[in-house]
């Protein structure tokens, strides 16, 4: 049942105008980077299974890091980690730039870039989430508008980078990256926010045990990472490098690009329409959204002509900027304020950590069954985790609530008192 929508408040204040930029930049060259890491690998003879270790390297890196980058988020402030983020990624982009442009770059190094830059993003992630309610006073709102924004950079991203590798080289692309991160470093450097204050007593042990405690209280939250472990095992993980292999044979270079532009052309759309409805059980809504997300293996699978292969990729991304807008929104306002740095590493960790297993695994199993064949399963298993989205009661169940409680006091909800009962068994 979808609710009435508020009065809009005012949202596109100097600091979320600020962070709006930072955030677009950033994920701008995010999308950028997986393509062109994946065309110039393939392209120099490196492989499926290369590409596979290398952006395996980045996520598993991500992974292991990103619990302890929310630790710090909570303890200091995330600004200024997410600052160093984006400067230690502008370097190593310019560096990995530099050597594609001089030569021959061995994978070593580009494996290690690829570890370092994971380690960077695991510092930059946390803050991503928590900031939002210190730039924005509706947080459904502004993440419907980032959304938006970050399907509109996962459109041009791509496209950019499909079309710099095919017409110039990989050296252009990754200089690019480098550039737009450069320029989310600006922007978070410009942000006033109040003051962060928190408790530095406890030790980080402390705060990890905490952080855990919330994460593991809430069925919802640790239900939904469960089914998004398999989700990044079976098709998130070997979803780019085996369709860029499927795509890039059947149709050239720069149709992986043009497809994945198409994903982000549907999140755009997806984000616009959850600016507008607000379920109010959201992510029993998210859930019927993702049972568009299949039709992405499902393409890259099939490889039909080219506009029908971009628009399944763009009904997908529709499905799944839905679901994305209703999971960021529901954690930011189910999680108190002066713990959401720590849950949201948890999050963030649990749905990603299989997500370089994935990919790494990718080539090998390539090589066994095929690469369409593990396409094709990957659309079945996405199917199946959509089924479990909507059929495990405490995510079906979860009210909408309107903003996050502070420090353990009571959150503001947009319940009726019919709800409460259905409250207390989400959790």
């Amino acid at each position: 049942m979808a609710l009435p929508v508020a009065a809009p408040s005012r949202l596109w204040t100097r600091n979320f105008s600020l962070y709006f930029t930072a955030r677009i930049a950033s994920m701008l060259g995010d999308t950028m980077i997986p393509v062109a890491m994946s065309v110039a690998m393939l392209s120099l003879g490196y492989g499926v299974s290369a590409v596979g270790f290398a952006l395996g390297a980045w996520m598993g890196a991500f992974a292991l890091f990103v619990v302890f980058g929310g630790v710090l988020a909570d303890r200091f402030h995330p600004r200024p980690q997410m600052i160093g983020a984006d400067a230690v990624r502008c370097v190593i982009m310019g560096a990995l730039g530099a050597y594609f442009w001089l030569g021959h770059p061995p994978l070593w190094f580009i494996i290690v870039v690829a570890l370092l830059g994971g380690t960077a993003t695991a510092m930059f992630q946390p803050g991503v989430s928590s900031l939002v309610p210190q730039v924005a006073a509706d947080p459904q709102q502004a993440n419907g508008v980032l959304r938006v924004g970050q399907g509109i950079s996962t459109m041009a991203g791509p496209a950019l980078a499909g079309t710099l590798v095919a017409t110039t080289s990989a050296a252009t692309v990754f200089a690019s990256a480098a550039a737009t991160f450069a320029v989310s470093g600006i922007g978070l450097v410009a942000l006033r926010l109040p003051r962060f204050e928190v408790d530095r007593s406890a030790s980080t042990l402390a705060n990890l045990r905490t952080g855990w405690h919330e994460f593991r209280s809430r069925s919802w939250l640790w239900g939904g990472i469960l089914i998004w472990w398999f989700l990044g095992v079976f098709v998130w993980g070997p979803l780019t490098p085996l369709g860029a292999a499927s795509i890039i044979d059947a149709h050239g270079k720069a149709a992986f690009g043009y497809a994945e532009s198409a994903f982000g052309a549907g999140c755009v759309l997806g984000g616009l329409i959850a600016i507008r409805l607000r379920a109010s059980r959201p992510l029993l809504a998210g859930g019927l959204a993702m049972f568009l997300f299949p039709l992405m293996p499902l393409m890259a699978a099939l490889v039909p002509a080219l506009p029908l292969l971009m628009l399944g990729y763009g009904v997908s991304g529709v499905g799944w900027a839905y679901w994305g807008v209703q999971w960021a929104t529901t954690v930011q306002t189910q999680i108190p304020e002066d713990r959401l740095n720590r849950v949201t590493a948890y999050e963030i960790a649990g749905s990603i950590l299989a997500v370089p297993f994935g990919q790494a695994v990718a080539g090998p199993a390539s090589a066994l069954f095929g690469v369409r064949q593990l396409l094709l399963v990957g659309a079945v298993i996405s199917l199946c985790c959509a089924i479990a989205l909507i059929a495990v009661p405490p995510i079906r169940r979860l009210p909408r609530a309107l903003a996050a409680p502070r420090r353990g006091g009571v959150r503001g909800t947009d319940q009726r008192p019919g709800d409460v009962c259905a409250a207390k068994e989400a959790r």
